[in-house]
């Protein structure tokens, strides 16, 4: 029997086969390269991103041992909330000192505002002596001149004859009483002068000792708001609403001033850092609108919009910046931290990311 099949047929059809799947390859691939190429034309990408939020370090201000941890790992606190009591016996004894302190100079300004009292008055006493003895001096002046008239008087006349030498002596007697009582009486002003200027010195001393307890009430009430200050320190608080991270600290462990016991997550909306290349800068600006897809949660797509652009590249905040100056340079395209924020999302999405997760950012271009 002949057999009137061609050989050639089957190869054929497995040619065109092959053929078909190729185009439908070349197509498909096509298809997806111009799309990436337009999607490349108006976005900019890049998952060198991650969630960012406000986390507050809790820090002692003073030194002291741990009695008391009020919160455990992971707690949501508010504001406020007490989270860790150091010992503060030595800064209550230091309050009680100063308060202490602050009765005796207030004692002492008492004592002193008494010394200026009683200095004040014995001035005012002295200077009225000054003035009765100037006023006997001015009598006693008279009594000198009348005196001597009388013995010039006596003096011509026992010179004539004309009164007894008894009477004469008389004069001559009153004539020396008279002036010897105005050297007595001006010696007397000097002395009461001499009191009065101690009185008026002993005053401005005790007032001076016035205005220096009051300045010492002063520093004694200073201390004694320190104190209260530092006796306040040793209740720890929550400085803002968040979540507890891990905590470092242990009942009994001792605390130096600024040592980091651990932080607080900031319950306020997080936001995004993504590092773009400086060449993917040149059309993003802030306004434009972002999806941000999050590794931990794929099935959900975040809005945002980008907020603000870094005044430098990471490399200058590192903790050894790059110094093209010295050694060979080789060009390294820098990355610029671009701040996003998210909009139109809900607490209690936003609730569910947490700083450090890797994101995918694609920034939708004018």
């Amino acid at each position: 029997m002949e057999n009137n099949q061609n050989p050639k047929e089957g190869p054929k059809k497995t040619n065109n086969r092959f053929i078909i799947i190729l185009g439908l390859l070349i197509l498909v691939s096509g298809s997806w390269g111009i799309s990436k190429y337009l999607h490349g034309q108006h976005h900019e990408e890049t998952d060198d991103a991650q969630i960012d939020a406000h986390i507050s370090p809790v820090i002692p201000r003073i030194s002291g041992y741990v009695t008391q941890i009020k919160v455990e790992d992971n707690q949501l606190v508010k504001k406020g909330d007490t989270l860790v009591l150091l010992d503060d016996k030595d800064q209550r004894i230091k309050l009680q000192q100063a308060m202490a302190g602050l009765l005796g100079s207030e004692s002492n300004l008492t004592v002193a505002n008494a010394s200026t009292q009683a200095s004040r008055a014995s001035g005012s006493t002295y200077q009225a002596n000054v003035a009765v003895v100037q006023a006997q001096i001015e009598e006693a002046k008279v009594a000198v001149w009348r005196a001597n008239q009388d013995f010039s008087r006596y003096e011509n006349l026992i010179k004539d004859h004309s009164i007894t030498q008894q009477e004469f002596e008389q004069a001559q007697a009153a004539k020396q009483k008279a002036e010897r009582g105005l050297a007595v009486l001006v010696a007397q002003k000097q002395a009461a002068e001499r009191q009065a200027n101690a009185a008026g010195t002993q005053t401005v001393a005790t007032s001076r000792q016035k205005e220096v307890a009051a300045a010492n009430i002063q520093a004694q009430q200073a201390l004694i708001e320190n104190a209260k200050l530092l006796l306040s320190y040793t209740v720890i608080t929550a400085p803002t609403d968040g979540r507890v991270s891990k905590i470092n600290a242990q009942v009994g462990q001792f605390l130096q001033a600024g040592q980091t016991l651990f932080s607080i997550i900031s319950k306020d909306e997080p936001w995004v850092v993504a590092n773009f290349k400086e060449t993917q800068l040149s059309k993003m600006k802030v306004g434009q609108t972002v999806k941000i897809h999050v590794d931990a949660y794929p099935e959900h797509i975040f809005e945002a919009q980008v907020a603000s652009f870094s005044p430098a590249t990471g490399a200058r905040f590192a903790l050894l910046p790059p110094d093209n100056a010295s050694g060979n340079f080789v060009k390294v395209v820098q990355r610029l931290p671009v701040k996003i924020e998210f909009v139109k999302q809900e607490a209690s999405q936003l609730a569910l990311l947490r700083p450090g997760m890797n994101v995918f950012v694609d920034v939708e271009l004018d």
